[in-house]
């Protein structure tokens, strides 16, 4: 009994040992990825972009198991607010710089980058991890509560800020006048922060697993130690710094490779954003894959809030200190599209379960986006 019990105790030890363990890959990433950002200074050619885009992805990698880490202390949801916010940081980063860099050039680019964000979360990856999932597992549930509140604060958000610019008559075209720019800034910023209060203070409850999948988050492995996620916090913030300098590096032949083959320049937004959300979406899509649907959705509501909420206030505060016209308006396709999709999402996620069918409808729905977008 005594051996036993020492061979238990060294079994825990080592689990212990492991699970506070970082992979050398996950350091290494963002390591390679900064010297590459200043080897980018010395070296031109062109075959060098390819090793820069095998760094973004390796860092955007690394940033997807450092936010896990920390958000498996934290523990839900603030977890999923962790990866939201730094997915935020990125894509605040890019569109302000590339708007500095180009000027009037980029008005549209908040625009495409934001609707384009909003397409591949309610679309791209809602659709994917719920085929994923129901394909693996049948039929899925979720909290209802936690994800009516997204929805409905989501929906008001798209529509204030992409659709709302198109009926004001202040200014001409698809746009708000300073004043308006404000106003919607601020009311932006007022849903997003009742929100994450309603998330992780009021009705914390309304976001976390409910009957199995709540037995099922228990039979995960303990959290990490302080420790390990404090490295894993400073280690996001590393790889972070390097997805956003790397990207930016990777824009002008992003933009010279858009413009080469003749597609519209909505096409640079779609990329971004889908550059910007690939962390995410490879969280969300493991964590439908161990029937955590409740995660998945907090993941990919949470950052589409967080992308229109946040950013665009941000982007509206460089647009008016800089003179800069921010075209927010969406052209009539978008609008429809973006109806649709509210819709659709609203009638997928208005019963608490899914199966492959919702998965099925938005995966179809951002397949038509994305060719319309290329073929206009």
């Amino acid at each position: 009994m005594q051996k036993e019990g020492e061979a238990q105790g060294s079994a825990l030890a080592k689990a212990n040992m492991l699970r506070d363990h970082l992979p050398v890959a996950s350091w290494i990433a963002p390591l390679i990825g900064w010297l590459l950002l200043a080897a980018s200074f010395a070296i031109t050619h062109p075959l060098f972009l390819i090793l820069l885009a095998a760094a973004l992805v390796a860092c955007v990698l690394a940033a997807v198991h450092h936010a896990e880490v920390v958000a498996h202390r934290v523990g839900e949801p603030f977890g999923t607010l962790v990866l939201a916010l730094a997915v935020t940081v990125i894509e605040a980063s890019l569109i302000v710089s590339l708007m500095i860099a180009a000027g009037d050039a980029a008005a549209t680019l908040a625009r495409d980058t934001i609707f384009a964000a909003i397409m591949i979360i309610l679309n791209g990856m809602v659709g994917l991890f719920l085929l994923t999932g129901g394909s693996r597992h049948g039929e899925q549930a979720f909290g209802l509560y936690g994800v009516n509140a997204a929805l409905a604060t989501l929906a008001t958000m798209a529509v204030l800020t992409l659709i709302l610019p198109n009926t004001t008559t202040t200014t001409l075209g698809p746009l708000f006048s300073a004043s308006q720019l404000i106003l919607v800034a601020v009311a932006l910023l007022v849903l997003y922060g009742s929100f994450v209060l309603v998330q992780t203070v009021r009705h914390r409850d309304y976001f976390l697993p409910e009957g199995e999948a709540a037995r099922d988050e228990e039979k995960h492995a303990a959290p990490p130690n302080t420790r390990t996620a404090a490295v894993s916090g400073l280690l996001l913030l590393v790889c972070l710094g390097a997805v956003v300098l790397l990207a930016k590096a990777l824009s002008p032949a992003i933009e010279a490779s858009v413009e080469a083959a003749g597609a519209p320049k909505a096409v640079v937004g779609i990329i971004i954003a889908a550059i910007v959300l690939l962390p995410e979406s490879l969280a969300a899509l493991k964590a439908a894959k161990l029937n955590r649907l409740q995660t998945s959705l907090n993941l990919a509501l949470g950052s589409a809030l967080a992308t229109i909420g946040l950013t665009i206030p941000v982007v509206v505060m460089v647009a008016l200190a800089s003179g800069m016209t921010l075209v927010l308006g969406l052209d009539s396709k978008g609008m429809m599209l973006l109806a649709l999709t509210l819709l659709v999402a609203t009638l997928s996620l208005g019963t608490g379960r899914t199966t492959v069918l919702q998965g099925v409808v938005h995966l179809v729905i951002f397949a038509v986006y994305l060719f319309t977008a290329i073929v206009p």
